[in-house]
């Protein structure tokens, strides 16, 4: 297939919206930290995006998108981006090969900065490093495969549009094991520990829903139909998750204009696996239960004590599980190929019921097994006194606010 200028075109614009999405994380994550932490938190970020897109084009690519071993992982014909040209990318024949490698990179390195909710406010710098690439080549690279590149869960038939198990499933079940593996902050449920500038977290909220666009529509490869239909669904689903966690929040209170903008992003991570799939109607249903799911998880995270206070478990792990089984549900033909069981196909249902808890086990348990080799080696997280300090001063030497 020749390249086509204006599938180009809107890819490129696509990746660099994506990329957007990094500093994003860290203006939200930023936000809900403590003000001693902020530099720490948005730092993370540009040092995951840095990171990771180090590691894909010296590695992670091939491991993800190289030829297929057994269904398990790709070959290393790529490594270092050996034999990479201009010409047509394997997997998408109407884009140049460099531009389906940068598009996939931003998706690694947004998927790592949500990871950085894990660590929060303790974690020594070195031993995040250390741990982060260890994390893209045993846990996101592998899963990249299975689900994109014809490893064994694409050959089972589990349909995954633009990331809901290779991002958000991944990052948010890898978030909770790594937060089991290096503990609460010090005080952490003795005393309040509230965000210090909430406008900060919602202006990397909007960030966020702005470069998700790019991130569901870009993956339909094509400035096309289908680009179309998952931009406006991918809009329909944030909306109501956006609306669902502020309803649910005023029922207990007051509406959390912090809690909208999460639910908002709920529902932008319910629907990314299901935008090439659903029509309208399937994502309005998926977002508005996205917002009450999502915000009840956090509810329960809450209520057993547990220190993953960016809620990449609540909002990234619990909305992708529910967005990979939602997809089994509400795929239409009228959008693409596929059904789900609304339209009979219990099959998918099945399918993607399986893959979704498949990629959950795995991703908790590698990711908590690393983590646990990293901390014995290397000590996950500060000490008390460098955490009471504060993060910003103790690794980087720097103040927020002067």
């Amino acid at each position: 297939m020749p390249i086509d200028s204006g599938d180009t075109a809107w890819v490129l614009v696509s990746t660099a919206m994506v990329m957007l999405m990094t500093p994003g994380v860290g203006l939200f994550y930023g936000g809900l930290v403590r003000k001693k932490t902020v530099v720490s938190m948005i730092g993370l970020s540009f040092l995951a995006f840095a990171l990771a897109s180090l590691q894909w084009v010296f590695l992670g690519y091939s491991l993800s998108f190289g030829q297929d071993i057994g269904g398990a992982i790709g070959a290393l014909d790529y490594l270092a981006l050996n034999g990479i040209g201009l010409g047509e990318a394997p997997l998408a024949g109407n884009l140049p090969h460099l531009l389906y490698v940068a598009f996939q990179m931003v998706f690694a390195a947004v998927t790592l900065a949500i990871l950085t909710s894990a660590v929060a406010e303790r974690v020594r710098l070195g031993s995040f490093i250390v741990l982060a690439l260890l994390w893209t080549t045993l846990v996101y690279d592998p899963l990249a495969h299975w689900v994109w590149a014809g490893g064994w869960l694409a050959q089972m038939g589990a349909l995954d549009f633009a990331g809901g198990t290779v991002v958000h499933i991944s990052s948010g079940f890898s978030a909770l094991a790594i937060a089991m593996v290096i503990g609460k902050r010090v005080g952490f449920g003795s005393y309040v520990m509230e965000p210090h500038n909430i406008p900060m977290a919602m202006l990397g909220a909007g960030l966020l829903w702005f470069g998700w666009f790019g991130f569901n529509a870009g993956s339909a490869l094509g400035a096309n139909g289908l680009a179309a239909s998952a931009l406006v669904v991918t809009n329909t689903s944030a909306a109501a998750g956006a609306l669902t966690w502020l309803l649910s929040s005023w029922l207990k209170g007051k509406p959390s204009a912090l809690g909208m903008v999460s639910g908002g992003i709920a529902g932008l991570v319910a629907i990314t696996p299901a935008a090439g799939f659903v029509d309208v109607l399937g994502a309005l249903v998926i977002g508005a239960v996205a917002g009450v799911l999502c915000y009840m998880s956090l509810l329960f995270r809450v209520s057993r004590g547990l220190d993953e206070s960016c809620d990449a478990w609540a909002v990234h792990g619990m909305g992708g599980l529910w967005g990979a089984v939602a997809t089994g549900i509400f795929a239409t033909s009228a959008v693409n190929s596929y059904t789900g069981l609304l339209q009979g196909n219990f099959n998918q249902f099945a399918v993607q019921i399986m893959a979704a808890g498949i990629s959950v086990v795995y991703a908790f348990v590698v990711t908590y097994a690393l983590a646990k080799l990293v901390d014995s080696f290397m000590g996950l997280r500060v000490t008390e006194d460098e955490e009471y300090v504060g993060l910003d001063i103790s690794q980087h030497g720097e103040k927020a606010y002067a």
